[in-house]
């Protein structure tokens, strides 16, 4: 998990992603404060790559009103300083996930109430076919094309935007049931223009959208797309098609394809457990990846060092990204190398964390030492020597003042 790893043509540390989780704490799309925190304290903790939340591409295009977006001249400022702010403390690369809600949008915090329409305020939400997500949710209006453009180049302009505030790659975000991933599927997409029906016309739009960003993002910088392997529901996308679809963007120039599942439709049945989203990744770069010469990442439930190290040692995957583990433990990555006693160029502790590159001595948990080996052994000393930057640890080395 600490060897590097080359992303088309971006350099990563090791082979940790912090994986892109929405945190529903912007005010009009702006990320602030906590955002800034987010991700600069998973940045510190030594993941390779630190993602982003979805970013959504417009006002209607957020799930909730606590979303972040990437549509005026306020959000990109407070992006650009996050992502300085990631480049000048840190060894880490942030990425930026591009999207939009799709028929998803429109609803409440997540604590407040997930997918659940809001109590007022409502805007109108869209996709390829008038579906509801869920049983008392808006019907989305069907898009025509020019609606199509209209959202593509709003996809331009937020990579634009990207490209200003230093992003170092941009993820399109082709899963979970929002509008590209709404195309997707035929569970969802029921039209019966050119952008319905076949796997390739259910393509074609996201296809157009990805294709437009790549013309404006930088040649040097990677794009990855973040996919749903299967819908979990008879009659949707399973890992046939999703060898397709990734084979489809591997074609159009990603160099990294993202695989998770789920969360199209509501009545999905998911099957759940450890690592459980592993096998279709490890389908996927099997046959697509190791082909086209594209990464694939792992996803899902991933959430121990054991974990990444058996992924990555079995070839089932390039790369592994962890949300909730890092939710719970900002500095997961420094953590993992400290239990594994490794210290390196895919480890590197900031300096002002550096005295903390040990687990902390726990409590006494043996008994009294023998009186015999007292006495032969005598009282031992109590050592008080500060911590230095580039000082051997020892027994007494520690954290100062």
């Amino acid at each position: 998990m600490f060897q590097p790893f080359r992303l088309g043509g971006l350099e990563l540390a090791n082979r940790v992603i912090v994986s892109p989780m929405d945190m529903y704490s912007a005010r009009d799309g702006v990320p602030g404060d906590f955002h800034l925190v987010h991700l600069g304290s998973k940045a510190l903790g030594g993941a390779g790559l630190v993602m982003t939340e979805m970013v959504c591409v417009s006002p209607s295009g957020r799930i909730t009103p606590g979303c972040t977006g990437m549509y005026n001249a306020e959000q990109e400022e407070s992006w650009r300083r996050i992502v300085s702010f990631v480049h000048g403390q840190s060894g880490a690369k942030i990425g930026i996930q591009l999207g939009h809600s799709g028929r998803k949008g429109s609803t409440r915090l997540m604590w407040e109430g997930m997918d659940d329409p809001l109590p007022e305020g409502n805007w109108e939400v869209c996709g390829p076919s008038p579906l509801p997500y869920k049983a008392g949710g808006q019907v989305p209006r069907s898009l025509d094309e020019a609606e199509l453009c209209t959202i593509r180049d709003q996809f331009v302009a937020a990579a634009e935007a990207a490209v200003r505030a230093g992003f170092d790659l941009l993820e399109l975000h082709c899963a979970h049931g929002y509008l590209l991933s709404s195309f997707l599927s035929p569970l969802t997409n029921r039209r019966t223009d050119r952008y319905g029906g076949s796997l390739a016309a259910r393509l074609r739009y996201p296809l157009e959208v990805f294709d437009a960003v790549r013309a404006v993002w930088p040649q040097d910088r990677p794009m990855t797309v973040r996919v749903s392997a299967t819908d979990w529901c008879e009659g949707g996308v399973g890992v046939e098609e999703a060898v397709e679809i990734a084979r489809a963007f591997a074609e159009h120039g990603a160099a990294g394809i993202d695989v998770s599942t789920g969360q199209v439709v509501s009545e999905e049945q998911p099957a759940f457990g450890r690592s459980y989203q592993t096998p279709f990744a490890d389908r996927i770069r099997n046959e697509i990846g190791r082909k086209y010469g594209v990464a694939v990442i792992a996803v899902g439930a991933i959430s121990s060092y054991d974990d990444v190290n058996s992924l990555l040692l079995a070839g089932r995957a390039d790369l592994c990204a962890l949300g909730r583990t890092h939710l719970y433990d900002p500095q997961w990555t420094l953590h993992a190398a400290a239990e594994q006693g490794y210290a390196g160029q895919g480890a590197t502790w900031p300096m002002p964390f550096a005295a903390g590159n040990r687990r902390p001595q726990g409590g006494r948990t043996d008994g009294p030492r023998p009186r015999l080996e007292l006495i032969r052994a005598g009282v031992p000393g109590t050592a008080h020597a500060r911590w230095r930057p580039g000082a051997a640890d020892g027994p007494g080395a520690g954290g100062g003042r």
